[in-house]
């Protein structure tokens, strides 16, 4: 049945929770939900679905927060994205408790020590489980009233179990069930259009949307994961919201796009965001970047980065965030290296990633065409950034762009050949240090790095073997360092520093 066909519970206020308690429980609320004449309708058996059965202790804990809250005589069920994957067959992530108890009574049950406060402006109370069972956010069922910021409810009133449905997103995501017998409760119609594969807005899209517009770009994750199609109205409602998603944090939407990137269904993401208009929101340089026409040699900017998402193998948010970026950005400079980083920066500032993820990105767009042209540059050249502590997402990347622009990969076959070896043969120990060129006299400078990068390419291309042959070639290089530092009169140059 749709929320509007269901049955209300004669209730108004969670102050009174035995009234709902009465309605939904006997006891411990073991029975009555499903012989109650209105709610009767409302359920379906946990037989219907695909059967899970997942004896961690995360789901254990979730259960017995359930129970301490029935026995304390408030109904509580499981709601949201839990019932959804568990209908679906997979293993929840996480647990999240709907109850008749009010904040403070959820504290009361378990325990201000074991409680957090940090959701409590809307109804919501974690409940702590230990490092072992980890942890259950506990929420009052609510009914919310405006949206002022495109993002959080004005204000929250504590309501029915049928009401806190009607708020949420998606009908998939509007669902209860009922860990102590196995029932689920669904007032949205919710596991129908789990059933026929939908992602459909509760009530009017275009009224969840106004309310969260964090929606739009969840519906496209939860169609790209899970396979499904976004019902026509709810795909309109957010092809006309697009633009307004520019109200949502730069955190919040680099975390959807984190779990769309590294989810195998990524250029399903992505042909979505495009689709929407979402993409050209979130990532000006998809409308900004000139696509070039479509030969057989070269396929349009779109298309090959579609196959290069498609291509990836389990890779990290940087990779694929590098292969999205990769020709947007690489068409944008026209190769210029200091461009490319810059253009990188900004972006990841605007969606305020870690530095770490910056770094990423970089790595692969930077060195990229070195590992594709491997086994044809200097070995030195090539060594240095397979030393790099990053090499494995280097070479996912390159992977993925070597398939589909590369008809023989040969220079990603060299490197995966090279690092093969024993790391002796590929990465021997520095024949000398910035010390030893003390030791022998020389002078600390700028010059040093120079010399001692010399010095390994020596080494590496088999041109010398031992220290004392490294101290010879050492002392040359920085004759020859010297020799070019000085002036047309022979003079040392100001930059000498002699």
């Amino acid at each position: 049945m749709t929320g509007g066909g269901a049955a209300r519970l004669d209730f108004l206020s969670i102050e009174r929770p035995g009234q709902i308690h009465g309605i939904l429980s006997t006891d411990r609320g073991a029975t009555s939900v499903a012989s109650h004449p209105t709610l009767a309708p409302l359920v379906n058996s946990a037989q219907n679905a695909i059967p899970v059965n997942v004896p961690d202790q995360s789901r254990q804990f979730a259960i017995s927060v359930v129970q301490k809250l029935r026995d304390a005589g408030y109904q509580a069920l499981w709601a949201g994205g839990c019932v959804r994957d568990q209908r679906l067959g997979l293993i929840p992530k996480d647990y999240d408790v709907a109850t008749t108890a009010t904040p403070e009574q959820i504290r009361a049950v378990f325990g201000r020590r074991q409680t957090l406060e940090i959701g409590v402006a809307f109804g919501v109370i974690t409940v702590l489980g230990g490092p072992e069972n980890g942890q259950v956010e506990v929420a009052t069922f609510r009914r919310d009233a405006g949206y002022s910021d495109g993002r959080h409810p004005d204000q929250v009133t504590f309501s029915s179990p049928e009401e806190d449905a009607q708020r949420r997103d998606f009908t998939i995501n509007g669902l209860f069930h009922d860990p102590l017998t196995g029932q689920d409760i669904d007032y949205v119609n919710g596991g129908e259009d789990l059933r026929r594969k939908v992602i459909r807005a509760i009530g009017s899209p275009h009224d969840r949307v106004a309310e969260d517009k964090l929606r739009m770009l969840r519906a496209v994750r939860f169609a790209a994961t899970y396979g499904f199609s976004i019902e026509e109205k709810t795909f309109a409602a957010v092809q006309q919201h697009a633009a307004e998603l520019t109200v949502v944090s730069a955190e919040r939407i680099a975390a959807e796009m984190r779990r769309m990137l590294v989810h195998d269904s990524r250029r399903t993401a992505v042909e979505l965001l495009v689709a929407t208009g979402l993409l050209g929101v979130i990532l000006p340089e998809a409308t900004a970047a000139k696509v070039p026409a479509e030969t057989p040699a070269t396929p349009p900017v779109g298309i090959s980065t579609l196959r290069m998402l498609d291509a990836l193998v389990a890779p990290s948010f940087a990779v694929a965030m590098a292969v999205l970026l990769r020709e947007l950005i690489l068409v944008r400079v026209n190769g210029a290296e200091q461009r490319m980083a810059q253009a990188v920066t900004d972006l990841c500032h605007r969606w305020r990633l870690s530095n770490d993820e910056l770094a990423g990105i970089t790595l692969c767009l930077q060195h990229e065409r070195l590992l594709r042209d491997a086994d044809a540059r200097a070995w030195p050249e090539v060594q240095r950034v397979l030393t790099s502590n990053r090499i494995e997402e280097l070479l996912t990347y390159v992977a993925a762009v070597s398939r589909v622009l590369d008809e023989f990969p040969h220079g990603l076959q060299f490197c995966r050949q090279k690092l093969a070896l024993p790391p002796a043969q590929w990465n021997p120990a520095p024949l000398i240090t910035g010390d030893d060129l003390k030791a022998a006299g020389l002078r600390p400078g700028p010059g040093f790095r120079r010399i001692l990068d010399g010095v390994r390419d020596a080494q590496l291309l088999g041109e010398i073997s031992d220290r004392s042959q490294a101290l010879l070639a050492a002392t040359r290089l920085s004759e020859a360092l010297r020799t070019s530092s000085q002036g047309p009169d022979g003079d040392a140059s100001p930059e000498s520093g002699t």
